[in-house]
Formats: structure tokens, C-alpha cells, sequence
């Protein structure tokens, strides 16, 4: 059980924490990475699957980029392009394989999200005289929020757990504490579980925030609490 013992003793160390090397340079290279492939796949998904969404069109292209996005292994893909001349071992290389994984459940939800608007409040906006942008924009979109926000939440967990894999190829980020720690002089468990630990902490703040933006962000929800506040100020 000296591992276990060993992952504070790791925290505690000061010389994990300073340079190149160090946590704090580690965190902030993981993160750009991350911020930079989920903003490219919100850039490119979100506008795609909310268009398709509101034009009912598509709905099979949206189910099979989201089926094929979770079948293509990101890792196989990095090596790939890792030998593809114009590619190379460049930052480039390891977005874009980031924000081909990050796109389908951003795609796949917003579809899904513009879809599952109740027809009847659509029809009703557009015999209010309503043009077509005005519907997307102050009835399908705000009822479409949880859905929406949802997509870019999985995608960015999912970006932010895989981005990991990235020190495989001598990338930067949290996975070189791992790489580092199962290199060829052995194993140090208790540095690869602290890795591990940072990863799974940096994950779950990203769920957990993005769900609670996700919630603030829902117009009915806030709606909602508007409403509750103003019964227990009126009582």
C-alpha cells in the first residue's frame, strides 16, 4: 500500500509543481488544447445541426456523423495523421482530431434539441406572422437550450478525458504525468494515479460547470425560478 501513501507525498512535492513539467503548465497546455477543439466544433457543428434541425432536413446525416464520430477511435486516427506529410507532430494534428471527436454529439444534439420543439408552439409563432429567422431565434432556440447545452457538455468531457492519450505522441497536457510515470525504469503508481486524479478532477469541473451553466443558461428554467421568487415575495 506505498502507493497509496505516495499520491499526497506526490502533491506535497513541490517539484511537481514548477517548470515545464510542472502541474500548473501541464493544466493550462491541456486545457488550450481542449477550449480550442471544442470551440472549433461548436463553431462548426452548432450552426450545421440547428439549421438541420429547423428545416427537418438531414436527420439521417445527423445520426450517422454521431454513430460514425463514436466509432472512429481517436487514437488510431492521431497515429495516422501523425505520418501524413502536411500533418506531422504539430499542435494542428491533435486539435483536429479533437474536434472531429467533439462534433457529433454537439451535431447529433442540436438536431435533436431544434426537433423535439413542440410543433404546435412553432406552427403558432409562424400564424403570429413570425418570419422563419424570428422563430428559430426567440421560440426554437430558447426551448432547444438544454439540449443544445448538453451536446457541448458530452463533447467536452469526452475532449477533455481524451486529451489524455495526447502524451502517447509526445504531446503536452495531464497525460504526461502518466507517460512519465510508466516509462521504461518502471512504474510509478503512485505518480500515474495522481495524473489520473488530476485528469478525473479536471473532468468533472467541466461536467458540473457546464451543467450549471447549461441549467442558468435554460430560458424556462429561469423562467421558472423568476416566477417562484415572485410567489414567495407576493406571500
Amino acid at each position: 500500500m506505498g502507493w497509496l501513501t505516495g499520491i499526497p507525498a506526490w502533491f506535497a512535492d513541490p517539484a511537481n509543481w514548477r517548470g515545464e513539467a510542472g502541474v500548473p503548465t501541464l493544466f493550462l497546455q491541456h486545457l488550450g488544447y481542449s477550449a480550442a477543439a471544442l470551440g472549433l466544433a461548436c463553431l462548426v457543428a452548432l450552426p450545421v445541426g440547428v439549421w438541420l434541425g429547423h428545416t427537418g432536413r438531414g436527420g439521417v446525416l445527423a445520426q450517422q456523423v454521431g454513430n460514425a464520430g463514436r466509432a472512429v477511435p481517436v487514437l488510431a486516427l492521431l497515429g495516422v495523421l501523425l505520418l501524413v506529410p502536411g500533418f506531422g507532430r504539430t499542435w494542428w494534428t491533435l486539435i483536429l482530431c479533437l474536434t472531429l471527436f467533439a462534433i457529433p454529439p454537439i451535431l447529433t444534439n442540436a438536431y435533436t434539441g431544434l426537433r423535439e420543439v413542440d410543433r404546435g408552439v412553432v406552427d403558432a409563432a409562424r400564424g403570429m406572422g413570425m418570419s422563419e429567422g424570428e422563430v428559430l431565434r426567440r421560440v426554437e432556440l430558447p426551448l432547444a437550450t438544454p439540449l443544445l447545452m448538453n451536446g457541448v457538455r458530452q463533447a467536452a468531457v469526452q475532449v477533455v478525458a481524451t486529451t489524455s492519450i495526447a502524451a502517447l505522441f509526445a504531446f503536452g497536457g495531464l497525460g504526461r504525468i502518466i507517460t512519465r510515470a510508466t516509462g521504461s525504469a518502471g512504474i510509478d503508481l503512485s505518480a500515474a494515479l495522481a495524473g489520473t486524479l488530476l485528469i478525473a478532477a479536471f473532468a468533472l469541473v467541466v461536467e458540473y460547470g457546464l451543467a450549471w451553466a447549461g441549467h442558468r443558461a435554460d430560458p424556462v428554467a429561469r423562467a421558472r425560478r423568476t416566477a417562484q421568487r415572485r410567489a414567495v415575495t407576493t406571500s
